[in-house]
């Protein structure tokens, strides 16, 4: 004999109905609980390590820095097998203005990998007596990728 699924469902006890309704449920949060995972994946934190003036590799010292260090960027690059990373704020007319890496992330959007350098800027306070000369503010950090990322985005945080 058939029955169909109607006649199963009202031929169950109530307290099974209660079991598959709680499994339905369980079911459908855990689908919601993957998805989210999924879709709304967390950026990556990159580890790295801030370079004194005397570490930093001669090929950037020659070569990048003073082809970029007028800009207000990030850029990264590949020495050694390592990438580095270096923030700069571009040209300033007196001493006084600082930059720092505060953190580093990358994320994937697309399969495009984007690393998002963030920075802290510190300007001079006002009635501060500074040497008059042109400075050129950056850090560079050695970086624990292994790639170059597609795109490099700095983002910027004014400190007082």
């Amino acid at each position: 004999m058939i029955v169909s699924k109607i006649g199963v469902i009202k031929n169950m006890s109530k307290q099974s109905k209660k079991n598959l309704i709680i499994v339905a449920i369980i079911i459908i949060a855990i689908a919601v609980i993957v998805a989210g995972l999924y879709f709304f994946e967390g950026d990556e934190k990159v580890d790295y390590r801030v370079l004194s003036e005397t570490e930093i590799p001669q090929q950037i010292a020659n070569q990048v820095i003073p082809e970029y260090r007028t800009l207000e960027r990030a850029l990264a690059c590949v020495v050694d097998e390592k990438v580095y990373v270096i923030a700069s704020r571009g040209e300033k007319p007196t001493s006084g203005y600082e930059i720092s890496i505060d953190k580093m992330e990358i994320s994937d959007e697309d399969g495009i990998k984007t690393l998002m350098v963030y920075t802290v800027f510190r300007d001079p306070q006002p009635g501060t007596v500074l040497t008059q000369v042109l400075t050129y503010p950056l850090q560079v950090a050695e970086t624990g990728l292994t790639y170059l990322p597609d795109q490099i985005e700095l983002k910027v945080q004014y400190e007082e």
